[in-house]
Order: C-alpha cells, then structure tokens, then sequence
C-alpha cells in the first residue's frame, strides 16, 4: 500500500524556534509520522483515499525545548488525529 500525505501547513502556536531548529522539527515530524504510519497503517475510513482540509490533533504538552521531541509528539498527535489511538 502506499500512502501519500501532504501537510500544508502545521500551526504551532506560542512557540518559536530558530530556524536552524526548524528544519529539525520539521523532519523529526516527517519521520516520525513515516514510522507511525508505516507500521500501524491507516484505519478504515481513511485506506479507500481522502482529501481533509483540516485535522485537529489537539493539544501537546510542551517540556523543554528539544524540536526532535517536539516533532515526535506532534506527529503522534497528527497519527492520532487520524482515528489511531
């Protein structure tokens, strides 16, 4: 099966990161979201193909300020948005 994902935009409020530490974050979201999906797949309701607007993947609780976690927890909530608990 392949999957594929467009993010357009991930909005992340109150947070500001250098952006040298962007592009950590950004791709600690990708492969995180990669091995998630990989390994759990997706559920029924979104394997026959979908187009969402928007996906509401509440809210993380921030500790520290290390992008590479933070990317971790915001793919897992994404993942979890998605009808994966």
């Amino acid at each position: 099966m392949n999957i594929n994902l467009h993010i357009d935009r991930l909005v992340l409020d109150g947070l500001d990161f250098p952006p040298e530490q962007q592009h950590l974050l950004q791709t600690s979201v990708v492969h995180e979201l990669t091995r998630l999906l990989s390994e759990g797949g997706l559920t029924p309701h979104l394997a026959g193909g979908i187009a969402l607007a928007r996906l509401s993947a509440g809210d993380i609780q921030v500790t520290g300020n290390c992008p590479a976690q933070l990317g971790r927890q915001i793919a897992q909530s994404v993942y979890g948005g998605m009808g994966h608990e």
